[in-house]
């Protein structure tokens, strides 16, 4: 395919995604120079999706109050620019995108017909507005002989509960994805700690959950991670509101409700996100979106990104009065079989593409614990609900996938606990006489406060199956994945984070290669 004909193919598949999830048509922008007088530009650049021949970029046009009244619900082109070099003077690909106030003036680009395991730059321009250069990397080739793989594991970085220091370290790492595993904002506040505050009260509109992303995007330092690395992305709850499950929320609201305010922040979600595909028009009220997604790293590793909310069963034995997580003890709900964390589709999805994985290292990448940490009380034990423990039954369904395939080398990575966790998986948890089927490492928050050290103590002291466990520090994981090993550094720094200058290695563990179980390094 020659150039010219390259890129208006490729302008052609960018104006069709920018289109594709959404259900307005997008007005034709006028054709006109447009002068700014803020930047907007001003919640930087991202990357997503890496695969061995594309990538999508993203960016947001925001539209500051000298500028509104006069472009504040226009039509606006948008161009993108993709280079081969830092130094931005080999243009590889060009294209021009519209966009406008229905979709947040937002921009999702999917970048195609890119080479393997190559560095690429690139940028927005809006008239004579230029956004920062961003950075992105496109995975190996899907059977290609892979040595190295680097990662950041990140999650919850609730905006009001310290600096976003931990996203300054990940910048200036040498990594080929930042994978974030949910809680990517918060819709809570909580005063007791807040260092900054959130500005408006709890989002439920679309406009709502627009000004919190917009807030935290604004961050330099959360800008900076992004710009220098493509992200692999999930969520949790707190990007609607915390705790909820599928249709159901903590307050009982009524379901159709629910899922109005849950189709509100999956839209600005999309908005806000280096994804691919944004919210199914065909769903009620659009408050559905596929977002669990595999990736295969050469022949070295798969990653599977699971979505633990969107399909869940609601968490068992609920407080009548309020809904969501807690601690629960003689709960016969916990052991019906019809109850999934992921749903079933996503359960046998997951199953079917653990079997057939040739990969070396298969890496589920999922939004909380899988390892337990019930601890005793009175009669039996207290068990929290809104972890893997809460679906005892999914969780037995999924490791006993790992033994009937005989599968090795599985590692899960996890997030919202607010702690680093190294722990060994069996089907039987904390069974000595069990044996262990796979290996997890949780990371802390990158901001979010974690629990006491006296109720981490009951919980260590209980389930021998966490080898590691520290809720006083943030930061993030930095995963290094070899043929031959899986090692977890946990990058950590005192909270609230900012307080104190530099990152250290809290603890290191390492997997090797057909011995399933973490070991201390």
């Amino acid at each position: 395919m020659k150039r010219r004909d390259f890129n208006q193919h490729l302008q052609r598949s960018a104006l069709a995604l920018a289109l594709m999830p959404w259900w307005q048509a997008v007005a034709q922008p006028a054709d006109r120079p447009r002068v700014w007088r803020t930047n907007p530009f001003a919640l930087g650049v991202a990357s997503g999706r890496p695969r061995a021949d594309a990538v999508v970029l993203w960016t947001r046009l925001l539209i500051g109050d000298e500028d509104r009244a006069e472009a504040g619900a226009d039509a606006l082109r948008v161009q993108v620019e993709v280079f081969a070099d830092a130094a931005l003077k080999q243009r590889v690909h060009k294209a021009e995108l519209v966009t406008d106030a229905t979709r947040g003036h937002s921009v999702h680009v999917h970048v195609q017909h890119l080479q393997p395991s190559t560095d690429y730059w690139y940028r927005f321009k809006q008239s004579e507005a230029l956004s920062t250069v961003g950075h992105t990397r496109t995975a190996p080739a899907i059977n290609a002989d892979v040595r190295l793989l680097r990662m950041a594991l990140t999650s919850c970085q609730h905006y009001e509960q310290g600096q976003y220091v931990a996203h300054q370290d990940i910048a200036q790492q040498p990594l080929d994805f930042v994978l974030f595993m949910g809680d990517y904002i918060y819709e809570s506040t909580n005063s007791q700690y807040a260092l900054r505050k959130h500005n408006g009260g709890e989002p439920k509109t679309l406009a709502q959950y627009r000004e919190r992303y917009a807030q935290y995007k604004s961050d330099p330092m959360l800008q900076a991670a992004h710009a220098a690395h493509a992200w692999v992305m999930m969520w949790d709850d707190h990007e609607v509101v915390n705790d909820y499950a599928n249709d159901q929320d903590r307050s009982y609201t009524d379901p159709q409700k629910f899922l109005l305010r849950r189709a509100a922040a999956y839209q600005a979600y999309f908005e806000h996100q280096p994804v691919l595909i944004g919210p199914d028009a065909k769903s009620p009220h659009r408050a559905s979106m596929r977002l669990y997604d595999q990736l295969t790293w050469g022949n070295l590793a798969d990653v599977w990104t699971l979505d633990c909310r969107q399909y869940r069963s609601p968490q068992a034995c609920r407080d009548p009065v309020r809904g969501g997580g807690r601690m629960v003890t003689q709960c016969d709900e916990l052991s019906d079989p019809k109850r999934s964390m992921l749903g079933m589709e996503q359960e046998r999805w997951v199953s079917e593409r653990l079997r057939a994985s040739k990969r070396t290292w298969k890496v589920l990448a999922q939004a909380t614990l899988i390892a337990p940490t019930s601890i005793p009380a009175p009669v039996g034990r207290a068990t929290y609900t809104d972890a893997w423990d809460g679906y005892p039954q999914a969780r037995q369904r999924l490791l006993q996938t790992v033994v009937d395939a005989q599968l090795k080398n599985v590692v899960t990575l996890g997030g919202d606990v607010h702690m680093n966790v190294a722990a060994n998986l069996r089907v039987v948890p904390n069974d000595l006489q069990s044996p262990i089927v796979a290996s997890e490492f949780v990371t802390t928050s990158i901001t979010s406060r974690g629990m006491g050290d006296n109720v981490l103590s009951v919980i260590k002291a209980n389930n021998p199956d966490l080898l590691h466990a520290r809720a006083d520090e943030r930061g993030y994981s930095l995963i290094t994945v070899t043929p031959e090993s899986l090692r977890c550094d946990f990058r950590t720094t005192a909270f609230p984070a900012g307080s104190e200058a530099g990152f250290k290695t809290q603890a290191s563990f390492v997997v090797n290669k057909d011995q399933a179980g973490p070991q201390a390094v």
